[in-house]
């Protein structure tokens, strides 16, 4: 009797997890009907602005190495915007999972592979500077989706991490197993993230507002996660949240941090540069 109460309260939670995460993909594609209904709007839109800035913090913005959005170009490049939209992808998998207490990383064979990733990613980016240098050699021409896919790829890698490791400090009491557990898990989170590939590449503007937030969002979320992680741990507060009420103090904290940090550094480059579109 317990197991099939239990189930239906595992049940029940994950219809309440999906359906937040419905409404809130609505309400973002809501708004970029509204944002990209006018170009003019789409410049000047306030939340895009702001994209902009923590984009800046942490991205190069070259025009040529980014998406748009109707013209418009993405607060990242497309490699970043790969990389930080794996993180959120990873966060939306674990959540509707419900395996946000699971403090172990990947089995070694799914961890190597990870890995392997973030190495294409690394052949991509290094042949991608060498195309920018005069009479330098390279392997292939560089293009905006094969940074889109290998940022995503390290991005994956990256959530997988990460996410472990904020559930260590968080919880006296957690589950001893990995976020990513079989290559089951893996192939499905492959799956999400070829389908967030397909729709980058689908050149609607509305995805793509979605996408660039989301992504965004991304930068924050990393960031903020290495915050919580670094702060609890010094601060001599970690391993002692019982329930979710517990953990919003200090999670707000460090995702209002990662903003702040985000903002300090794109001001201090716009200063320094005069620019937010990088060099190319």
């Amino acid at each position: 009797m317990m197991n099939e109460e239990n189930t239906s309260l595992y049940t029940r939670s994950a219809a309440r997890r999906w359906a937040a995460m419905g409404v809130a993909s609505l309400g973002l594609a809501l708004m970029g009907f509204y944002a990209v209904g006018d170009a003019a709007h789409l410049e000047r839109h306030a939340l895009l602005n702001g994209a902009d800035w923590l984009g800046y913090g942490i991205c190069h913005r070259l025009p040529d190495h980014s998406l748009t959005i109707a013209g418009r170009q993405f607060p990242l490049c497309a490699r970043c915007t790969g990389m930080y939209l794996g993180v959120a992808l990873c966060l939306l998998a674990f959540l509707a999972m419900g395996r946000l207490r699971r403090v172990e990383l990947p089995p070694l064979p799914i961890l190597l592979t990870l890995l392997g990733l973030i190495g294409l990613m690394g052949v991509d980016g290094v042949n991608s500077m060498l195309h920018l240098l005069p009479n330098a050699p390279y392997l292939y021409t560089p293009q905006n989706w094969l940074r889109l896919l290998t940022g995503l790829g390290t991005g994956l890698a990256m959530g997988s991490i990460l996410f472990p490791a904020l559930a260590q400090v968080l919880w006296r009491q957690y589950t001893p197993l990995p976020m990513l557990a079989t290559w089951g898990d893996l192939r499905d989170l492959l799956l999400l993230a070829g389908a967030a590939l397909l729709l980058a590449l689908s050149n609607q503007p509305v995805v793509l507002y979605v996408l660039a937030l989301v992504s965004t969002a991304g930068v924050v979320l990393a960031l903020g996660v290495i915050n919580a992680v670094l702060g609890l741990i010094l601060l001599r507060r970690d391993g002692q949240a019982e329930r979710w009420q517990e953990t919003a103090v200090p999670l707000a904290l460090s995702f209002l941090l990662a903003i702040i940090e985000l903002s300090a550094i794109g001001l201090a480059r716009y200063q320094l540069t005069g620019t937010m579109t990088g060099f190319s």
